[in-house]
């Protein structure tokens, strides 16, 4: 099959939305396919990134309009919101019409209740720009590439429910993937707890600094702890902000103790989570956690917020603790748990390994080709 990705961002390997498109875009080769790929890689240069965001579907119409291109490909496998422009006014023009698929990274609608929630309870304050695109236009273009499809991808029963509730996307055309891990991390060697006599553990927080990842309830659970528990250290990895952005959360006192990583290669993220213990996700939605997975096969024991993704991923109490959204004592309380008990930690830190082993892009990659060929009779 030829295959065409989009995805309206850098393909960028290291990156979240645009990494998975990359990374499965790879296994699709591995599997003797053909695979191009769309992103604002493909857009002019000196064009700012808010015009590209915007004049995407656009940019995807124009080139899959182009002497034919459409006809090219078996499927076009575009992110939510990438082909609605396409198939809504042109895809009728072509003679041979490729198997359409909206590919969702998390469903633009529910992290958008979550920012209208946060305003709320004034934690945020949205741009005046925010309604005039994101929270309106945005959210009509990723309603309209879902009714559009052929066939959907999401990533949690959630997700499912919602677009089958609100966009009358019929069920028998959604199906819930998965994300994958490298091979890199599924190799990563299991290492026991230091003994009783090393009391030091350390704690990772991987993914932005951001609000969105529930740093306002994280940062002060880890005050406590901090405050607590002098052995404790704690690396925040990808922040993608200035170490200068952390430090200022906590008091002076901490520094030495936390360790900030503003930017990383994805690869070199198993060598850095190397000697920590506990892996903290307290996002206010997370569609899968693919960050949550990759710690778990490096020996973390997680504690996630109870979202759809770290819901399907984890069995709270067996292979990691699920904490409420937005609930800093909560957060607190999980890790005061497994810090004090290191019984529980080491015995939820193997399941976790375990459990993480089900996740490689190669099964990913193979679902999802068997879905293409499903929904093409092939």
């Amino acid at each position: 099959m030829k295959i065409l990705l989009t995805i309206h961002e850098e393909l960028n390997p290291d990156s979240g939305a645009a990494g998975s498109t990359f990374r499965i875009g790879q296994e699709y080769l591995e599997l003797g396919h053909d695979v191009v790929y769309f992103s604002f890689n493909d857009l002019p240069a000196w064009m700012p990134l808010y015009v590209r965001d915007l004049l995407f579907p656009e940019f995807v119409a124009s080139y899959l309009s182009r002497n034919g291109v459409s006809q090219l490909f078996d499927v076009i496998d575009a992110s939510t919101g990438d082909a609605w422009f396409w198939a809504t006014f042109l895809r009728k023009h072509d003679s041979r019409s490729p198997l359409l698929v909206a590919r969702s990274h998390y469903l633009e609608h529910l992290e958008h209740q979550q920012c209208m929630e946060e305003k709320q309870l004034g934690n945020i304050s949205l741009s005046w720009k925010y309604p005039l695109y994101r929270g309106s236009i945005k959210l009509r273009e990723v309603a309209a590439s879902l009714k559009k499809s052929d066939l959907t991808f999401v990533l949690n029963q959630y997700e499912k429910d919602y677009a089958v509730e609100n966009f009358d996307v019929a069920p028998n055309t959604i199906h819930i993937v998965n994300n994958g891990i490298s091979n890199a991390f599924l190799k990563a060697q299991f290492k026991p707890l230091p003994d009783q006599d090393t009391p030091k553990l350390s704690i990772a927080i991987v993914g932005t600094y951001i609000l969105r990842k529930g740093i306002q309830y994280s940062v002060p659970a880890l005050r406590t702890i901090l405050k607590l528990h002098p052995h404790i250290e704690v690396s925040f990895l990808g922040t993608e902000c200035p170490e200068c952005d952390v430090y200022k959360d906590f008091d002076a006192t901490f520094h030495d103790r936390i360790h900030v990583t503003p930017h990383y290669e994805h690869s070199s993220l198993p060598l850095l989570l190397k000697d920590h213990h506990i892996s903290l996700l307290t996002s206010n939605y997370e569609a899968f956690g693919k960050a949550l997975v990759e710690t778990m096969a490096c020996g973390l024991a997680p504690i996630a917020t109870a979202t759809p993704g770290p819901q399907k991923i984890l069995s709270d109490q067996y292979d990691g603790l699920l904490v409420p959204v937005r609930d800093a004592q909560a957060i607190e309380a999980a890790l005061i748990r497994l810090i004090s008990d290191r019984s529980l930690l080491e015995q939820i830190r193997s399941r976790a390994y375990t459990s993480a082993q089900n996740y490689s892009w190669t099964l990913t990659a193979q679902d999802r080709i068997a879905q293409y060929k499903k929904y093409l009779h092939i």
